[in-house]
């Protein structure tokens, strides 16, 4: 993917949830819709769905950035500290705590909070993208099982995943009448 075509594909996703948020209403944006992968207790709502984009884009950019300095496990799922392959229920359990965790803190934050917090989180996504040289655009990212696996296709992984979230605060409910 070329340079310019991911970070049309990242502002244009930008301006579409910015746009499909701020249609909410206050009452929209709290409701109780998806349970938690961690905690079936925990209920998600639209924003915590909007806020958690900021840490997934965070951590993707983290990730590049530790490969690029020579990390041998820079997506730091796959294997144990000590070396030992993770099985996908236990990379799975550990993502699923550290998103409710992240989702924990932010949940009562306000739309201009979380549209702050993931205006930062892209902001450094664009900073490392114009950083990146076009090889390095198409290295791959060790272990990353995002897109294509190139560094290019895990930072416009960060486009998808919010269209993704919004399909999932849509079809839980987020329209419905009678909640």
């Amino acid at each position: 993917m070329r340079r310019i075509d991911i970070e049309t594909k990242l502002n244009e996703s930008r301006t579409w949830l910015l746009a499909a948020y701020a249609n909410l209403s206050e009452e929209q944006l709290r409701r109780p819709l998806t349970k938690s992968e961690h905690d079936p207790t925990n209920l998600w709502n639209a924003l915590d769905h909007f806020a958690h984009l900021a840490l997934i884009e965070r951590n993707f950019a983290q990730m590049i950035r530790r490969q690029l300095s020579g990390h041998e496990n820079p997506v730091g799922l796959l294997v144990d500290e000590d070396g030992h392959a993770r099985t996908r229920d236990q990379i799975m359990a550990r993502v699923h705590a550290m998103t409710d965790e992240f989702q924990l803190k932010h949940h009562n934050d306000s739309l201009s909070d979380v549209v702050a917090l993931t205006a930062d989180a892209r902001g450094d996504t664009l900073r490392l993208l114009a950083e990146l040289s076009d090889t390095q655009l198409a290295d791959r990212l060790e272990g990353a099982p995002w897109d294509d696996g190139t560094l290019a296709g895990v930072l416009g992984a960060n486009a998808d995943h919010g269209k993704m979230h919004w399909t999932w605060v849509t079809e839980a409910g987020l329209f419905s009448d009678d909640q």
